[in-house]
């Protein structure tokens, strides 16, 4: 399904496609396992609708957030939130987003999701968030 006019997705404004939970673009948060930075095949398919939206609005930029939980040392998480939210990162510019629409920041282990010690707390913390400027 191709993207449809300027400022729009798929034909619905840009800023309720990012907000609509039936829309593959509300997907904005993309968890990894342990100790990775290794996507699973959903996470690629709306990665390629984030792709088709920024190749297609190149006033649009985002920010991708790279998180860890709080195992590690404090290197080695902002190294690994840094790995995380560089592979999202190499998968939407080979679709054809400029380098220039996409920025990186590792936040390792310092701004958790969820507070707790426990695995689901953890799951929660090992993220990339995609923070679309202006949305």
């Amino acid at each position: 399904v191709a993207t449809v006019g300027p400022g729009t997705f798929e034909g619905q404004p840009i800023s309720e496609a990012l907000s609509d939970p039936e829309n593959i673009l509300a997907t904005r948060v993309f968890y990894f396992d342990f100790n990775s930075s290794e996507l699973s095949q959903s996470d690629r398919e709306a990665l390629e609708a984030h792709a088709r939206l920024l190749s297609n609005n190149p006033d649009i930029s985002v920010v991708l957030e790279g998180h860890a939980d709080e195992r590690g040392s404090r290197e080695y998480n902002l190294a690994l939130g840094e790995r995380r939210a560089k592979a999202i990162e190499r998968i939407l510019s080979l679709q054809g987003v400029g380098q220039d629409q996409l920025q990186v920041i590792s936040f390792g282990e310092e701004r958790p999701a969820a507070l707790g010690h426990d695995d689901e707390a953890w799951r929660l913390n090992r993220r990339v968030e995609l923070l679309y400027s202006g949305y």
